[in-house]
């Protein structure tokens, strides 16, 4: 199995056989590819005290098996809110464009930690639906469920833990780690048998109520469909509730 999501060369990020998605053997995931802009918006002019409060990814294009690189910018300075923008392009273009808020954090504190459902540790090994590909996405990622599956239609609850770094020689972080997962909420909680449907997510939103820690990140996902789809995902680490992933879903016969 390759050592990592991607290597890198030069410039460039290289993707290997575990990006692959399921739903098209020469299509990434948008796990990882999502995580790539993720690593771009927290290393871009870290400032103490400021920190990620939500990152909007478009999906515009399949993410191909392809060289892909990253450009960022500051598009609202700010003391105290500030708004960058990443896109992720390929050989033929922009493929992904990502928006994210940083904002000054404060000492108030309200919320209590809500703790996750249940610890990685008591939860069942899961097996991902069978795409035909030997190595892929599905291989490159551990899952324990504390309910459902993804043979089971409907809500879900998983831990989930990259078996690989996103980046070759390089640690992943914990917010990396959640981008590589939370794009699977529609994928967990399939409302619609997968072997009839597809339900690919146009976008990935995630809110984050503070820095997220550790190697395990839970979805407790649920998928609405009414024409669209949406698939809604509470964020967990083992210390407890880290914020919510909202995918928006083009539904449709096979």
């Amino acid at each position: 199995m390759p050592e990592a999501f991607f290597r890198q060369d030069g410039d460039l990020l290289v993707p290997t056989e575990l990006t692959r998605g399921p739903w098209d053997p020469g299509a990434q995931h948008a796990g990882p590819p999502s995580a790539l802009v993720a690593r771009a918006i927290e290393r871009f002019e870290p400032r103490a005290g400021v920190r990620v409060g939500r990152i909007t990814v478009e999906i515009l294009r399949p993410v191909p098996l392809a060289p892909l690189s990253v450009r960022i910018e500051l598009v609202r300075p700010g003391r105290s809110v500030e708004l960058l923008e990443a896109t992720l392009s390929g050989p033929d273009g922009e493929l992904i464009r990502a928006r994210a808020w940083r904002l000054q954090e404060s000492d108030l504190r309200l919320d209590e930690h809500e703790p996750p459902p249940s610890g990685p540790e008591t939860a069942a090994e899961g097996e991902f639906f069978a795409t035909g590909e030997e190595l892929g996405y599905h291989t490159a990622m551990e899952y324990r469920f504390v309910t459902g599956g993804f043979v089971e239609q409907g809500p879900a609850t998983v831990w989930m833990r990259p078996r690989v770094p996103l980046v070759a020689g390089e640690q992943t972080t914990p917010l990396q780690r959640v981008f590589i997962a939370a794009d699977s909420g529609n994928g967990v909680s399939a409302a619609l048998d997968w072997r009839s449907t597809i339900f690919i997510n146009t976008d990935l939103t995630v809110h984050l109520l503070r820095e997220p820690l550790g190697e395990w990140v839970c979805l407790d996902a649920v998928t609405h469909v009414d024409g669209l789809g949406m698939a809604d995902s509470a964020l967990y680490d083992e210390r407890g509730r880290i914020g919510r992933a909202v995918q928006t879903l083009l539904v449709r016969s096979r």
